[in-house]
């Protein structure tokens, strides 16, 4: 007999329950939210699994990554989706949650989501690290920068390591304010070094991959283009002001 489950899965405990084809309960239980402790509940209790599902959370892509390894038929379904149909419960509990998600893979009414592999989310998590440096970065020179200034000390355009030498220029001469000020830069040194690791990393990654190479090929030849037809349009209009501002010769 084939036989339906579902997980409500929370960063400690995971709900299980599983339905026949007719959506009877047949089993119900609570393990660990591990891959290897649901894996053994369900080959158990439910040998002849038709359909697994779980809900899209935080850990649902390692979850179904390593359940999906050992050959189960796990399926992850649209949160929001999911929730349409769970709302109509009475009573809401993990244990419920279970049961209802175990009843929707019974019944087919579910929207499958792809998930991504664990690689994927490896370089996200790369550029979300690189992207949360530079807004502590450009936090840190408007900090700066809003320190002096109050002292009507403006440093005007700079970048890179022009920043910290005019900051510690014009903070020099009042120590008071260069005690706030010294530590400041000193974190934005530091956090400049990770953006500068982390671009090394991310710039590794897209030389291995071919299709960014071609990615960056297609933008090269877009830019190249682009600055072609802007130049012969800056030639043309050059050319017109020209003749309309040379007299008519006989």
């Amino acid at each position: 007999m084939e036989h339906y489950v579902g997980l409500d899965i929370s960063l400690k405990l995971t709900a299980i329950c599983i339905v026949d084809r007719t959506g009877k309960i047949e089993r119900e239980g609570v393990v660990a939210s591990d891959p290897e402790a649901i894996a053994v509940f369900i080959k158990s209790h439910a040998p002849h699994v038709a359909r697994i599902g779980l809900e899209t959370g935080p850990t649902s892509t390692w979850l179904w990554t390593e359940l999906n390894k050992m050959g189960l038929p796990v399926i992850c379904i649209d949160a929001r989706h999911a929730k349409a149909a769970l709302k109509l419960q009475i009573n809401k509990s993990d244990r419920n949650d279970a049961v209802g998600i175990a009843r929707i893979m019974q019944c087919g009414w579910y929207k499958e989501v792809r998930v991504k592999d664990l690689d994927s989310h490896a370089i996200k998590a790369l550029l979300v690290s690189r992207a949360l440096l530079v807004k502590i970065k450009r936090d840190l020179e408007n900090q700066i920068r809003g320190l002096l200034k109050n002292l009507g000390l403006v440093i005007g355009q700079a970048k890179m390591n022009v920043f910290s030498v005019r900051a510690a220029e014009l903070a020099e001469a009042r120590p008071e304010l260069a005690a706030a000020v010294e530590p400041l830069l000193k974190a934005r040194e530091a956090v400049g070094r990770q953006i500068a690791d982390l671009d090394r990393k991310v710039m590794r990654l897209a030389r291995n991959d071919a299709q960014v190479r071609r990615f960056m090929t297609h933008l090269a030849l877009a830019r190249s283009r682009l600055f072609a037809s802007l130049q012969q349009s800056t030639i043309l209009l050059a050319s017109r002001s020209r003749g309309a501002a040379e007299p008519m010769r006989d």
